[in-house]
C-alpha cells in the first residue's frame, strides 16, 4: 500500500501509533526494492507492525489492551472524534485556558504542548497520529526571549504564569534523503573490511581533526566548564598534632548542554536540537537473537530498538549487530535520517530466534564495525544485550569447558587500556534469571562500561532509554585531573577513585585520575587523603590543588581549567569542637557501602548466604549512626535501600543465583564508574535506588515511559525476583 493511501486509511480509522513501533509498507519496501532474502535464520522476517486478528466474517478485531509477541505488536482502537479533544500523547482531555497550552500541528492534529515538545525534544519530525512530516516542530524558550522570537506559533495557548513559553521552529529541507530509496544492505553478503559506513559532513577520513590547546572555556552550546570544588575533612587542626589520612573530597560537575540560543537567528533557517547542541554518536548494538529470546522478549527488544532509533539524530549513527550461533551485521554505521531509519527498523524487523548463544562472536563483530569505519564521531559506544551464557567461548554446546576466562569474551582492542586507544565502551544488559552475569560485568568493567540488569520484560526500554539518554549528552571527554600538594611537608597517601585509572608520582606530591568522557551535569567525587604533619610555624597551611583537562566533544579543542584557588586549612594552637564536613561524610559513606557490597558478594560466592547478610546488616548499622544519615541525607537512604534490597536478594541460593548475583554486580558497576545502572525498579521515578542519575537520563526515561502505546505502562514490582520462565528455553 502506498504511503499516502496508508495515511489515509489511518487517519479514517483514528488509529493513535507510535511511530517507533509501526513500519507501514511503502513502494520502497515491495520486493523489487528489498532485495533477496537474508540467508538462514535472517530470511524469516518478523514485522513490528501489527497484523490484526480478524473474526469469522473476516473483520478486523483489535484488543482493549496491547498484547506484544514475536511476530507484532497488536494496537488498541481508539475513536476518531475523541482524538479531537484528547491528547494522543498522555491520554488527557485538551482544554483551552486550564494552564496547559496547545499545539496545533500543521496536520491539524492537537496536542498538550508540553507533551509534544518532549516528543521532538530528542530530534522526531513527524506527527505521532499520522506521521505527516512537519515543516514547522514546536520547541521551548525561556519566557525572556519571546521579544526576539520570529517563528509563526500555530493556535496556542499558555497560562500567563507559565515559566516557559511555546514556540515553533522550521524544520530544513532534506530533499536528497527523501528522494533516496531505502537500501538493503542488511540483506547484501558481508564485506571483508567494515569501511562503508556513512560520511559524517565535515569530517575527514579516520580520527578527527587535531585538538587545539586553549585555556579559555569553551561554551559552544554548553553552560560554562567543568566545575571545581574541595571540601576538607575538617577545617582546623591544631599546630601541635598531626592528623594522618586527612581526607580532601575532591567534587567535579559537568556543565549543562543548554542546546544553541536562537533568539537572533531567522525562524526558517533554524536547525534541530539534536543536530547541532550536542556531539552525535557512533552508536552499535549486539542483540542477542537465540532460541531463548522467542515471543515477548524478541517482541519487546524490537520496541526498545524501535525507541532508539527514534531517538536518535541525523548526525548520529548505529549499525546492528545480532548473534546466536553466529553472527551478522544487518546494517553498516547508517546516519539516522529518514532514510536511516527506515532501514535500520527494517533490520530489526528481521529479527527471529534460533539456536545457541555466541556473545564472543557478537563482540568480534561490533568491535570490527568499530575499528574498521572510514570516519568517526566524536562520542563511541557499543550496546550489547544477552539472556544467557556463551555456549561456544567459555563453554561448548556439549556442556564442556574450552576457556575459563570470561574475559575472552571481549576482543583484546577493546579493553581499556589495549594499545589500540579504541577507548569505545560497552554497556552491557543481562536479560532474565539465566544470563552469565559475571561475564557481563567483566566485559563491561573491562571496556569502561556498565553493567545493567533487566529483571523484568516490560523494563528494557526504559533501560535503553537511560543508556541513550546518557549517551547523546556527552559534553566532556579525555577528562584528566591532576591534584598537586602545596605545603611542601605533605605527601599523598591515597586517591579512591572506583574504577578509574589512577597514578601517583614517585615523590607522590601530586597523582592524576583519568574520567573520560561525562554526561551533561554528571557529577564525580572522589576522596584523597595525606597526612597533615606538627607544624607550629603558621596559622594555616595550603593543602591541595587541583587542575582539569579535558576535550570539547564538539569543537575538540582542549580545555583547561587550572584554578587559582589552593585548599586550605587552619593551624591553631587550640581548637574548639570540629564537626566533620558532611560532604566528606556522605561519600564515604557511600565508599565503604560498596566495599561491603563486595565483601557480601565474596562470600555468597563461596556458598556462605549466612555471612553476606550479615556483612551487610553490620554494615547498615554503621551506616545509620553516621552524621549523614541521621541528618537524612538523600544518598544515605538509596544505599540503605539498595544494601537491604540485597539482603534480600541473597535470602537463599535460590534468589540468589536468579537475580542477587545481577543486582549486585550491577550496584558495584553503578558505583564504580559513578553511572546510573539499571537494575530492579530503579527507572522507576518512586524507586529509591537512582543513584548517578542526570537529568538527561531521566528526561529520556520519562520519554521511554510516556511513549509506549501513547500512554504509560503499568510498573512491574521487583518480586517475584523471577519473572522470566523457570526452565530455560532451548539455545
Amino acid at each position: 500500500m502506498g504511503g499516502s493511501k496508508w495515511m489515509k486509511a489511518k487517519m479514517a480509522l483514528g488509529l493513535k501509533l507510535n511511530s517507533c513501533l509501526y513500519v507501514p509498507r511503502t513502494v520502497e519496501d515491495s520486493p523489487t526494492a528489498a532485495g533477496p532474502p537474508l540467508p538462514g535464520r535472517f530470511s524469516d522476517a518478523v514485522s513490528l507492525s501489527p497484523t490484526p486478528p480478524r473474526d469469522s466474517d473476516h473483520r478486523v478485531r483489535m484488543p482493549t489492551t496491547p498484547t506484544p509477541s514475536s511476530s507484532g505488536l497488536l494496537l488498541p482502537k481508539h475513536s476518531s472524534k475523541s482524538s479531537k479533544k484528547i491528547c494522543a500523547i498522555c491520554l488527557m482531555n485538551m482544554k483551552p485556558g486550564h494552564g496547559h497550552a496547545i499545539f496545533t500541528a500543521e496536520c491539524s492534529h492537537s496536542f498538550h504542548f508540553h507533551c509534544i515538545t518532549s516528543n521532538v525534544k530528542y530530534g522526531k519530525q513527524s506527527c505521532p497520529v499520522c506521521r505527516a512530516k512537519w515543516k514547522e516542530i514546536p520547541f521551548q524558550g525561556p519566557a525572556t526571549d519571546k521579544s526576539h522570537e520570529r517563528a509563526r506559533i500555530n493556535n496556542v495557548s499558555w497560562s500567563q504564569d507559565d515559566a516557559w513559553m511555546p514556540a515553533v521552529r522550521r524544520i530544513p529541507s532534506s530533499r536528497a534523503d527523501g528522494n533516496q530509496q531505502v537500501s538493503s544492505l542488511f540483506h547484501a553478503a558481508e564485506p571483508g573490511v567494515f569501511d562503508d559506513d556513512d560520511e559524517i559532513s565535515g569530517n575527514q577520513p579516520g580520527v578527527a581533526s587535531n585538538s587545539s590547546s586553549s585555556n579559555n572555556n569553551h561554551t559552544d552550546h554548553f553552560t560554562g566548564s567543568v566545575e571545581v570544588k574541595m571540601y576538607p575533612e575538617v577545617s582546623a587542626v591544631p599546630k601541635s598534632k598531626s592528623h594522618n589520612n586527612f581526607t580532601i573530597l575532591v567534587h567535579l560537575k559537568a556543565p549543562v548542554n543548554t542546546g544553541p540560543q536562537h533568539s537572533h537567528i531567522d525562524g526558517a533557517h533554524l536547525p534541530l536540537i539534536s543536530q547541532t547542541s550536542r556531539a552525535p554518536v557512533d552508536l552499535v548494538t549486539v542483540l542477542d537473537v537465540s532460541g531463548s529470546m522467542a515471543g515477548t522478549k524478541l517482541a519487546l527488544l524490537k520496541r526498545a530498538m524501535g525507541f532508539v532509533i527514534q531517538n536518535l539524530g541525523p548526525s548520529d549513527r548505529l549499525s546492528v549487530i545480532a548473534f546466536s550461533s553466529t553472527a551478522r551485521r544487518l546494517i553498516p554505521l547508517r546516519r539516522m535520517t529518514d532514510t536511516g531509519r527506515h532501514e535500520a527498523l527494517q533490520a530489526v524487523n528481521s529479527l527471529s530466534s534460533n539456536g545457541g548463544t555466541n556473545i564472543a562472536e557478537g563482540l568480534k563483530k561490533g568491535a570490527k564495525v568499530m575499528t574498521d569505519r572510514k570516519w568517526k564521531n566524536p562520542v563511541s559506544s557499543i550496546v550489547l544485550l544477552s539472556d544467557g551464557q556463551d555456549t561456544y567461548t567459555i563453554t561448548s554446546p556439549s556442556g564442556g569447558k574450552t576457556r575459563s576466562n570470561s574475559q575472552s569474551l571481549l576482543p583484546v582492542s577493546m579493553h581499556q587500556n589495549s594499545a589500540s586507544g579504541l577507548h569505545i565502551p560497552v554497556h552491557a544488559f543481562g536479560f532474565g534469571a539465566d544470563h552469565d552475569a559475571v561475564s557481563m560485568h567483566l566485559i563491561s568493567e573491562t571496556s569502561g562500561g556498565t553493567f545493567s540488569f533487566i529483571e523484568t520484560e516490560s523494563v528494557i526500554q526504559d533501560a535503553f532509554a537511560q543508556c541513550i539518554g546518557g549517551l547523546l549528552s556527552v559534553v566532556v571527554q579525555e577528562l584528566k585531573v591532576e591534584v598537586k600538594c602545596i605545603d611542601p611537608k605533605l605527601r599523598l597517601v591515597s586517591m579512591q577513585s572506583g574504577s578509574y585509572k589512577t597514578v601517583l608520582a614517585s615523590d607522590k606530591r601530586k597523582g592524576s585520575i583519568e574520567v573520560g568522557d561525562l554526561y551533561a551535569e554528571e557529577e564525580r567525587d572522589f576522596l584523597v587523603t595525606t597526612d597533615i604533619p606538627i607544624d607550629e610555624s603558621a596559622d594555616e597551611m595550603s593543602i591541595l590543588k587541583v587542575k582539569c583537562v579535558y576535550k570539547h566533544p564538539v569543537s575538540k579543542s582542549l580545555v583547561t581549567i587550572d584554578s587559582t584557588s589552593v585548599l586550605k586549612i587552619q593551624r591553631p594552637v587550640i581548637t574548639g569542637p570540629l564537626v566533620v564536613s558532611m560532604e566528606v561524610d556522605k561519600q564515604r559513606n557511600r565508599l565503604r557501602s560498596a566495599e561491603a557490597m563486595a565483601e557480601a558478594r565474596a562470600a555468597a560466592e563461596q556458598g556462605d548466604l549466612t555471612s553476606a547478610v550479615s556483612i551487610l546488616e553490620s554494615f547498615r548499622k554503621q551506616l545509620s549512626e553516621t552524621m549523614s544519615a541521621q541528618a537524612g541525607d538523600r544518598l544515605c537512604i538509596s544505599l540503605d535501600a539498595e544494601l537491604r534490597e540485597m539482603q534480600e536478594r541473597m535470602a537463599n541460593r535460590r534468589v540468589y543465583e536468579t537475580s542477587g548475583r545481577a543486582y549486585v554486580l550491577s550496584g558495584l558497576s553503578s558505583h564504580s564508574w559513578q553511572r546510573a545502572t539499571a537494575r530492579g525498579d530503579s527507572t522507576d521515578s518512586t524507586s529509591l535506588v537512582q543513584a548517578y542519575q542526570t537529568p538527561s537520563m531521566v528526561d529520556m526515561v520519562n520519554l521511554s515511559q510516556t511513549m509506549i502505546l501513547g500512554h504509560p505502562l503499568p510498573r512491574p514490582a521487583i518480586r517475584p525476583t523471577r519473572s522470566f520462565p523457570a526452565r530455560p528455553q532451548p539455545r
